[in-house]
């Protein structure tokens, strides 16, 4: 649908005045409909919307027993799970603020967390959460209540059991005091305080706004851009903005969502629940294809079937794109193929899947032109913390391969002179927590600095190239966007994991690879080697050799002076622990450069 058609102006009068009153125009809407689904034991449970309020506003309730006033903050450190949206629901609903936090933030980036957000509850998945808290005496002392998710209840902790206990009671007092609260809530009131994992610098909160949510939520139902009725699955990091994003969402569209953050369990849960649809970040979508490219030894009857039937769904992508009809030849080809390959491909994500949606950084166009060879859907969007997760977002029914999309209905985009993408509109945050001079160094005069570097065409779609700060120039004068050579790295060798070019002022662009210990172990099976450790594994001369073979294939996708000359493989992942990923596994290019000195300094003449 075309943003231009909707009007946002008479969307917006309509509009519920916070997340709380939207969630309840859902369940006034949708009351016996599902709204979850969440793994247990025995399999999965599920949950109607009615079942949901119940549980929403018992825990409200408790939160305003236990003293919330507008605007607290609540932190919450946990993995994705249901637990944890029924509680952002309920601080919302209450008029409080939620503050995430990864679950694998280490104990510095914690502790800042909690004390700079000002904090006054804290809600521990676990023991090992709780245990950063309690190792901290003095940012401990902010906190006025503990809740503890799993596990037994200690000495000034709650458990679940017990918050609940506490809501039902408060309820049964004053049975009206939950939407008290929410009336009280209005679009300027913050809603979520989210601490962007910076891949430089300390950590910056965000606030966003329930106007930003509700905004962001009512715009992509005026677009039609997911039926009601659909099924999500949901997997990302709710303390990341794309995760909370489609909590709204599914607010304002009225889907049902499979909620499982166990990573390791996506492909096993997508054929559990068979969703319509899953967004997921780039890396998961390369690792799949990275699987499926290297699940069968090279020249085996499976490799070249696989191999065949994808070089005939490359060749019917022009058609299929411009919705013309096929040759016969093409057309029966692409049907043995489909049947052979691609219906095994979509049955392993569920068999009813519509679309999937990429975003938080740049998809490869090798990896996007793969899966819709095979009949799958992935489109891409653009947005960031500051802007509440969706700017940009290209419509699963005109998506236009390679750029982001155009900007949602209502927001203002604009290219600076020297390439960065300006952002304005409703969804922007409301500033910094408590760092007005950094507020005002990427607000100005309304327009939020994005830091990235694109283009706009002539219908309004916006394509990314870079980040400005990450740019190379060699020492030839050549501009070198790293993202572009690590695209190319990561969508033609199987088995790498992460992936860093390295270059700026020097001759040449090298890499700094780390390779995927699932497919490492599946080459070394294959190879008879699997008695060797992921570390011994990453050595092998022969990995090097294959690593050249498709290093010289990814080369041939870029120019000249990008090409990648030389590479190190490192014995490890890059990690949260050494500093060089951010909890939501970014890597810290500088820091990585610095850290690793030495090696990349090995890979270049001594006389440079």
């Amino acid at each position: 649908m075309d943003p231009a058609a909707v009007d946002v102006a008479a969307v917006m009068a309509q509009a519920p005045s916070s997340v709380g009153a939207l969630f309840n125009r859902r369940v006034e809407r949708s009351r016996n409909e599902l709204a979850f689904k969440s793994p247990t034991a025995d399999g999965w449970t599920s949950l109607t919307w009615a079942e949901t309020k119940e549980q929403v506003d018992t825990l409200a309730a408790a939160l305003l027993a236990l003293g919330l006033q507008p605007e607290d903050r609540v932190s919450i450190a946990s993995t994705t799970r249901l637990e944890w949206i029924l509680l952002d629901l309920a601080i919302n609903s209450a008029g409080g603020a939620t503050t995430t936090i990864y679950p694998n933030t280490g104990p510095d980036e914690f502790a800042h967390i909690v004390a700079h957000s000002g904090s006054k509850f804290f809600v521990a998945e676990n023991a090992t959460q709780l245990a950063k808290l309690t190792g901290n005496p003095e940012v401990a002392a902010g906190i006025s209540r503990v809740v503890l998710l799993d596990g037994d209840a200690t000495d000034g902790v709650l458990s679940w059991t017990a918050l609940l206990d506490l809501g039902r009671a408060r309820l049964a007092e004053d049975p009206g005091c939950v939407q008290s609260a929410t009336d009280a809530t209005g679009p300027g009131t913050l809603a979520t305080l989210i601490y962007t994992s910076g891949t430089t610098g300390v950590p910056k909160g965000v606030e966003l706004t329930h106007g930003s949510w509700v905004y962001e939520g009512e715009m992509l139902a005026a677009m039609h851009f997911i039926e009601e009725g659909s099924l999500q699955y949901l997997w990302l990091p709710l303390s990341h903005v794309f995760g909370k994003l489609l909590i709204a969402a599914q607010l304002s569209i009225g889907f049902g969502t499979a909620v499982d953050g166990r990573q390791d369990q996506i492909v096993s849960g997508l054929g559990a629940t068979g969703p319509n649809f899953m967004c997921g970040v780039p890396r998961v979508f390369e690792k799949v294809r990275n699987a499926v490219l290297t699940a069968s030894p090279k020249g085996s009857l499976k490799w070249r079937i696989s191999r065949w039937a994808f070089a005939v769904g490359y060749g019917a992508r022009p058609y299929r794109v411009a919705g013309q009809r096929m040759p016969p030849h093409l057309a029966a080809a692409y049907k043995v193929a489909d049947r052979l390959v691609y219906s095994k491909l979509r049955a392993r994500l569920g068999g009813n899947i519509e679309f999937l949606v990429s975003g938080s950084a740049k998809l490869s166009s090798q990896v996007q032109d793969w899966f819709y060879s095979a009949g799958i859907l992935v489109i891409e969007g653009y947005g960031m913390t500051e802007t509440s997760a969706v700017t940009c977002v290209n419509h699963p029914k005109s998506p236009r391969f390679g750029t982001v999309g155009p900007a949602l209905p209502g927001t203002q985009l604009r290219i600076a002179e020297d390439g960065e993408v300006l952002v304005k509109g409703p969804a922007v945050m409301r500033g910094y927590h408590d760092a007005p001079e950094l507020t005002a160094e990427v607000l100005v005069d309304g327009w939020l600095h994005t830091g990235d570097i694109g283009f706009l065409d002539g219908d309004g779609y916006l394509t990314i190239t870079d980040r400005k700060k990450d740019l190379m120039k060699s020492s030839g004068g050549k501009y070198v966007a790293p993202q572009k050579v690590e695209n190319a790295l990561s969508a033609n060798i199987p088995y790498i994991s992460q992936c860093v070019a390295v270059g700026d002022g020097r001759k040449y662009v090298s890499a700094l690879l780390t390779l995927d210990p699932t497919n490492l172990q599946r080459w070394a099976k294959n190879h008879k080697k699997d008695d060797l450790s992921y570390a011994e594994l990453t050595q092998l001369p022969e990995i090097r050799a294959s690593i050249d073979r498709f290093l010289a294939r990814a080369n041939a996708k870029l120019e000249s002076w990008e090409t990648v000359k030389r590479y190190a493989i490192l014995d490890h992942e890059f990690n949260v622990d050494e500093g060089t990923t951010t909890p939501s596994m970014k890597v810290r290019r500088s820091i990585i450069t610095q850290q690793y000195g030495d090696v990349v300094d090995s890979l270049y003449d001594k006389e440079e």
